[in-house]
């Protein structure tokens, strides 16, 4: 990686992390750049605006989980369904392991405060859960056309209600501050995978 790389890296993974923490409206180009350690002016080096900088902070934090996901969907351990299954009990377990299960949903806060007002934003956030809707999808068709899952399933339908579900569940968790909404999404999507 070079040094403009480096620098630009830099300010995107400090600054995804002050909005992680923050949202966008907390979070300023001063508190990045001094998390990233570098001049304020190289913001804009790299990033047209606040808002440009958000479209690609998206993209920085969730390409890497997108091709997890894809890998793991793809893997040829396991039938199409256990490979669907097994990755969602992994991350149930990953938070069941946390001493208070938390998290920061980047898509989720990012667009309830900017979404409405920016449509590139929202465009970026779509952009990405289709994308994870398409892989999900895409496991599905292959648990169909290996006879384990009803012929009558729109597997695109059921990839997207099954994401919708677990941001719905991560949400409630969040709020409950327990692993309990995780483990009721785990136990019906057994049942509508079965």
């Amino acid at each position: 990686m070079n040094s403009i790389q480096d620098k630009r890296a830099r300010i995107l993974a400090a600054g995804t992390q002050v909005m992680l923490r923050k949202g966008y409206n907390g979070t300023g180009v001063q508190e990045i750049t001094q998390g990233a350690g570098v001049p304020k002016g190289s913001f804009y080096h790299y990033f047209e605006s606040k808002e440009d900088f958000a479209i690609q902070a998206l993209h920085y934090y969730y390409l890497p989980r997108l091709e997890r996901f894809a890998r793991a969907l793809d893997s040829s351990e396991g039938s199409p369904r256990e490979r669907v299954l097994r990755f969602y009990r992994d991350l149930v377990g990953y938070f069941a392991n946390q001493e208070e299960p938390t998290h920061q949903c980047f898509i989720g806060s990012l667009c309830h405060e900017k979404a409405e007002e920016s449509q590139p934003i929202g465009y970026a956030a779509s952009a990405i859960l289709q994308r994870s809707t398409d892989v999900l999808a895409g496991c599905l068709q292959q648990a169909q056309a290996a006879g384990e899952l009803s012929a009558e399933q729109d597997p695109c339908a059921l990839a997207a209600f099954i994401g919708a579900a677990w941001e719905g569940a991560l949400l409630r968790m969040k709020i409950d501050r327990q692993i309990e909404p995780l483990r009721v999404f785990i136990t019906q999507l057994e049942r509508l995978l079965h």
